[in-house]
């Protein structure tokens, strides 16, 4: 399973998906970790420079390219649930808390 996910310095999740400075992606099975990689997306910065439809195709490029099944989010908006169900990426939202464990909760 990949996950992509929002992480802040501290490792928890950041709420801001859609304009995140830095994601995770992780690769679990069986409730465990075996893979996490962050990336700087600057996403925060890169938001409102174009169209949301600009920014919708980033992320989904960032997606598509690292072949990301999942994302956990705290929220995000309806346009960008919208695309990610469209891609048929699993979303799961209202999460908080620690990154990885929120991972490990999700791979199980």
């Amino acid at each position: 399973m990949v996950i992509c996910l929002a992480v802040a310095d501290d490792g928890c999740i950041d709420p801001r998906w859609g304009r995140a400075q830095r994601v995770a992606i992780a690769t679990a099975e069986n409730g465990a970790i075996t893979g996490w990689e962050e990336f700087d997306v600057s996403w925060d910065t890169l938001h409102d420079t174009g169209s949301e439809g600009t920014h919708h195709a980033r992320v989904a490029r960032f997606l598509r390219e690292h072949q990301v099944g999942t994302v956990l989010a705290h929220h995000m908006g309806e346009g960008m649930a919208g695309m990610l169900q469209k891609m048929d990426v699993t979303v799961r939202l209202g999460l908080v808390g620690d990154a990885r464990r929120a991972v490990t909760a999700a791979a199980v």
